[in-house]
């Protein structure tokens, strides 16, 4: 039994948004992530950082829930900015129910436990990055209260974090965030989203005491790595 995270699935088995036009790393991801999970167990547990599917709702994205609810092992899933599909965590945990999807739960205002330790999380924003706008303000007020309400209902466990915006990346820095993790004694950050060019400017390694990760599905191979056994 152990944890893994991956994030940016961008499956598009219901809709024709093929991702090979980013280059050929991503010729066949679907089928590199199948290979890659085959070496998961059921008792395995994999956080899935957002950017799961295409689909522009959970009727066009039911193809990629499926081929994720056959993968083996238990997955938690989050939104990320390209998951348009969601509207409310409450209508896609139905979706799955109706439609047999047994493997999947969805880490929102909320924590899941792994033996002592707790799995905490949300969307996060890239704040200063973005516009700065009192919209930008709002959604990332919002986020910051979601992985707070995360963050409490861990109470004392170890504390591994989840996000799919890098709370760190190059020069910026979402101190509002990285305060948090100070707060509550976070010990790790696995976030996704970037790719491309965007690679050269990632940090990995330990920063305000706290190790970072980066899980985008491109920049792991499709293959997701092990956080805790």
């Amino acid at each position: 039994m152990a944890l893994y995270a991956i994030g940016d699935l961008h499956l598009s088995l219901g809709t024709n948004k093929p991702m090979d036009i980013f280059g050929p790393k991503w010729e066949n991801h679907a089928e590199k992530l199948k290979s890659s999970f085959s070496a998961l167990s059921d008792d395995d547990v994999t956080v899935i950082c957002g950017d799961l599917s295409w689909g522009m709702d959970l009727r066009e994205a039911r193809e990629d829930f499926l081929f994720i609810n056959r993968l083996p092992g238990r997955k938690i899933i989050l939104k990320g900015n390209h998951d348009y599909w969601w509207s409310t965590s409450t209508k896609a945990k139905n979706f799955f129910e109706d439609n047999g999807i047994t493997t999947i739960e969805i880490l929102n205002n909320n924590c899941f436990f792994y033996g002592d330790a707790a799995i905490c999380g949300t969307r996060g924003w890239f704040f200063e990055e973005e516009t700065g706008s009192v919209h930008d303000k709002k959604i990332m007020d919002r986020e910051l209260m979601r992985l707070e309400v995360s963050l409490k209902a861990a109470g004392d466990r170890s504390k591994y974090v989840f996000l799919h915006y890098p709370p760190k990346y190059g020069a910026y820095v979402c101190s509002e965030i990285l305060d948090l993790f100070d707060k509550y004694g976070v010990l790790m950050c696995c976030a996704g989203h970037i790719h491309g060019k965007g690679l050269h400017n990632v940090f990995e390694g330990k920063y305000r005491g706290i190790e970072h990760r980066l899980v985008s599905a491109d920049y792991l191979n499709f293959s997701p790595i092990r956080v805790l056994e």
